[in-house]
């Protein structure tokens, strides 16, 4: 780009048509924006409010303005379940076309952002998005940028199939299997709970397996809830801390494997994550029986929306795994919440 400088005594229309405004001018109607390309419809309102100098860009070849390079951008980043909205404030905004998981490309991510002048920002990795919220913004920082840059940001997202994208939750059979040791009252708050957190995934609570507390009684129910079609099981009430508790007996003797018993987060660390065939059990710890807001409820949408969750993944759960208030925006939302704040768009 080149820059110039423009004093109102030195007026020349044709020199000013098809650059780059760098600051508003004017109010209401009258009002020209910053990054705006002047046109000749505009070059009467230009004189009709007041400046005395103005600074204008001229774009050279191979330069695309940011709406162009933004918009193209915006194109390229979104991948499955996402759609891109029309331009504000100098962004474009990124939104989920469904109930689902985000899944960022990170790497993906960091590498346009490495690209000088384009600048893309999304929600956090593995959240879930309700249909219509926003979940990212693709923005060109200057007012112009080489167009090679874009078609650099193009080609790597495209080799990823976008850096973002919604990742819809799958209809699953859950069974779940609780000692007999939990109060009767418990037993219905516990299945309450349960069943509220499975429906909002658009999964089935299959009927709950209270048994009592042997080794043998926990296999059958397990075996039960598996000819039931139970794609993932969901054992509550062991005494993590006991590798002789009966329900770690008895996955023994199911050949269950297990793939990691605790989690380097909180609350919910007791967590275990075990394979029995190609159904995952989890461990529901005694805090994460009746909590909206425990390690379970950030493994279970991964689960439960087909992504791979294993000791590896549990094992990267400790950065950010402080579960604290402020936080609080990580877990499902499953009943109605406020929608996620955002800072109004600005061209800035």
């Amino acid at each position: 780009m080149k820059a110039h400088t423009l004093r109102r005594d030195a007026w020349n229309p044709e020199a000013v048509s098809g650059m780059v405004l760098t600051r508003d001018l004017g109010k209401g109607d009258a009002r020209l924006r910053k990054g705006q390309i002047l046109s000749e419809a505009d070059l009467s309102r230009l004189l009709g409010v007041s400046w005395d100098e103005l600074h204008l860009l001229e774009l050279e070849p191979g330069e695309l303005h940011e709406e162009e390079a933004g918009r193209r951008l915006a194109t390229a980043v979104a991948g499955e379940g996402v759609l891109m909205q029309g331009m504000a404030g100098g962004q474009w905004p990124l939104s989920a076309a469904r109930k689902g998981l985000l899944i960022v490309d990170t790497e993906g991510v960091d590498r346009i952002n490495d690209l000088e002048g384009c600048s893309l920002y999304t929600l956090y990795d593995r959240v879930v998005v309700t249909q219509g919220e926003s979940v990212a913004r693709a923005k060109i920082t200057p007012f112009a940028i080489a167009g090679p840059l874009i078609e650099e940001a193009e080609a790597t997202a495209r080799s990823r199939g976008g850096v973002i994208r919604v990742v819809p939750f799958r209809a699953h059979s859950v069974g779940a299997i609780v000692k007999e040791t939990l109060e009767p009252s418990a037993r219905e708050r516990f299945q309450a709970v349960l069943g509220e957190k499975i429906g909002w995934f658009g999964s089935t609570l299959l009927p709950v397996e209270y048994v009592a507390a042997t080794s043998a009684a926990i296999g059958e129910a397990a075996m039960i809830l598996r000819q039931s079609g139970a794609t993932l099981l969901l054992m509550a009430g062991a005494n993590a801390m006991d590798p002789l508790d009966p329900i770690f007996v008895a996955l023994e003797r199911l050949g269950a494997r297990m793939e990691k018993h605790g989690v380097p987060a909180h609350p919910g660390s007791l967590l275990w994550l075990a394979r029995l065939g190609d159904v995952p059990i989890l461990g529901v710890p005694t805090c994460g029986m009746f909590s909206q807001a425990t390690v379970f409820d950030l493994i279970l949408p991964e689960i439960l929306a087909g992504l791979p969750v294993d000791r590896s993944r549990l094992t990267r759960l400790g950065v950010g795994g402080f579960l604290t208030r402020e936080l609080a925006f990580r877990f499902p939302p499953y009943r109605n919440r406020a929608p996620r704040g955002e800072v109004e768009a600005s061209s800035e």
